[in-house]
């Protein structure tokens, strides 16, 4: 199945209207499939001077930013309106505050909405040697309602970052830790700015595997701050970078903390520097994993 087919099964795009958020120049769901709104942190303008210079963004073809969500709200942004689904593709991690960002993408959604997610797998991308996001960090950032990234993450991000590193290799256990980026007097000079000056420093706020995706939010669930179950789960298949999680709105958190807990035994493990390659064919072989998507959505 490829990732669009992911992260819009279980949508009827016939009836269905929704918020894709920071589609940019690649939107998951185009005006053609149906009713969408493009949210984003800027106008359209804005970001086409913002990405000008960089080679991965076409300018020419971003989406028309319908709403800008920004110190406002994101009902505030969308003037009240309620929709069924919203669709977030390599976005979650960005967010300073995660569970202020879930508990407003709640607010907007209709109460059988969903959110459908595309999130990165550290363990294959450039947060390969960075430590998985803990719950305490979590809190914090939502006790001070956190509005750009905080410095436990720009420290851990710009120390730790790797961008010589390959999925394939991963996959394959051929590739080394990397190289670090940056210094220590870096990442410390990025923190001071954001602390002093309110500088917002684009970094990964969330380092998550699929197991630690699935662990959090079942603990938020737990105590209150996150009324969402999970109602499908996509792992990480091989050779890929991300996982694909969809949730939905459930007021009932037994229930719902009973999801993200099939969902946590049903992540595959997955240790390429400790594991023999044999092992690895049989963790990644599809039979597997279809046994793994069965026993979750049970």
């Amino acid at each position: 199945m490829d990732r669009k087919l992911k992260l819009l099964s279980g949508l009827d795009m016939s009836t269905a209207v929704g918020v894709e958020i920071g589609a940019l120049c690649r939107p998951v769901v185009t005006r053609e499939d149906g009713t969408v709104y493009y949210v984003d942190h800027a106008s359209t303008d804005e970001l086409r001077q913002k990405y000008k210079s960089d080679p991965n963004v076409d300018i020419d073809a971003l989406v028309h930013v319908d709403a800008v969500w920004g110190r406002q709200s994101l009902s505030e942004a969308l003037d009240g309106k309620r929709v069924d689904y919203v669709i977030a593709s390599h976005v979650v991690e960005h967010v300073p505050d995660l569970v202020g960002w879930f508990t407003e993408l709640g607010a907007i959604l209709k109460p059988d909405g969903r959110l459908h997610l595309a999130v990165p797998d550290k363990r294959f991308t450039f947060d390969l040697m960075r430590e998985e996001s803990r719950l305490s960090d979590v809190l914090s950032a939502y006790v001070v309602r956190a509005r750009i990234p905080q410095p436990q993450a720009i420290i851990d991000h710009v120390i730790n970052v790797r961008y010589d590193v390959s999925a394939g290799a991963i996959w394959l256990g051929q590739q080394s830790d990397g190289r670090p980026a940056h210094t220590f007097a870096d990442a410390i000079a990025t923190a001071q700015d954001a602390v002093a000056n309110g500088g917002y420093h684009d970094v990964h706020c969330w380092v998550f595997t699929p197991r630690s995706f699935a662990v959090i939010c079942r603990q938020l669930v737990e105590n209150g701050l996150l009324h969402m179950s999970c109602v499908n789960f996509f792992d990480t298949e091989r050779n890929e970078l991300e996982f694909h999680v969809h949730m939905q709105k459930c007021e009932d958190a037994e229930h719902a903390a009973g999801t993200w807990k099939r969902m946590e035994e049903a992540a595959l493990p997955f240790d390429p520097q400790a594991m023999s390659a044999r092992a690895r064919r049989a963790l990644i072989n599809p039979r597997n994993l279809a046994q793994r998507m069965r026993r979750l959505l049970r």
